[in-house]
């Protein structure tokens, strides 16, 4: 088969994948953009504008505005930015370790331990969520071991902080291990091998050639827990329930599932997309560079 006829049957290949992207995926985000820059009718419903000329970029403005520190959901952008940053850290400090053992220590174990990171998928967000609430309930396990050793008891699911962030990284962490336990695997030993016999020792090895050559994974780890965090409010609603830890998730839900601003709903993803696409664009251009660099 030539070159060209390969291009031309992997076209034809990736065909219904582009037109799948393009339903499921650009027609929806245009929609969202046309009921934010849209109208409201005399029952506060809001008629989206699909015409760029006729859009009105009120609501817009105001989403923005309302994300800045003094804003009307400045809390919700603070919770949501500390809350998912404090949960990547921690998804780091546990999952790399993890991700190091299984691709460099464990050989016979290599299939359970996988097995094992896998099994979180088998059983259904929310009901994980739900075990998180029987043991963090007042009297739950985590509260009687805290008082077996004379800390007393804690409130876990009203407001708390910690017990979200908590359930953000117990509930992503697994989509962090993965891609960073791929690249790990991927390392061409002999690298490793050549710095030692240069004289590197092992931390030292770790530092200049292993963790530098992991750092594409960990960047694709870290977006794949970042962008749909960016926009959870289910985990929050479940393990806290409370407005003093609302993310903007919980703020979009709110707005657009029981409120009268849905026009503003829409307007604060248009919100939640921008910070999305900067991460975004980092990363493709720290991909690109990691390219060059290996060229």
């Amino acid at each position: 088969m030539t070159a060209a006829r390969s291009s031309t049957l992997w076209r034809w290949l990736a065909f219904p994948g582009v037109i799948w992207l393009f339903l499921f995926v650009v027609v929806p985000a245009y929609a969202v953009v046309a009921v934010a820059m849209g109208q409201i009718d005399t029952l506060l419903q809001p008629v989206p504008t699909w015409n760029p000329l006729d859009w009105n970029v009120g609501f817009v403005k105001e989403a923005f505005a309302s994300v800045v520190p003094g804003g009307t959901y400045w809390s919700a952008t603070r919770n949501t930015i500390v809350y998912v940053a404090a949960t990547v850290v921690l998804c780091f400090a546990i999952g790399y370790p993890v991700a190091y053992y299984i691709a460099r220590c464990a050989n016979r174990t290599k299939g359970l331990l996988l097995l094992l990171i896998f099994l979180p998928f088998w059983v259904s967000y929310l009901m994980r969520m739900l075990a998180w609430i029987g043991l963090l309930a007042p009297d739950g396990y985590v509260n009687e071991v805290l008082s077996a050793v004379g800390f007393g008891h804690t409130d876990w699911l009203n407001g708390n902080p910690f017990s979200v962030i908590a359930a953000l990284t117990y509930g992503y962490i697994p989509y962090f291990i993965l891609p960073v336990y791929a690249g790990l695997d991927r390392i061409d030993m002999r690298l490793l091998e050549a710095a030692r016999d240069l004289g590197a020792s092992r931390p030292w090895t770790f530092l200049r050639v292993t963790l530098p050559l992991s750092w594409p994974s960990i960047l694709a780890g870290t977006i794949l827990i970042v962008l749909p965090m960016f926009g959870d409010y289910y985990t929050n609603d479940l393990i806290s329930g409370s407005p003093h830890t609302n993310m903007l998730g919980n703020s979009v839900n709110l707005l657009v599932q029981g409120g009268s601003q849905k026009n503003l709903g829409a307007a604060l993803v248009l919100v939640l997309m921008t910070i999305l696409a900067i991460g975004m664009l980092y990363y493709l251009w720290e991909t690109r560079r990691q390219e060059r660099r290996m060229a």
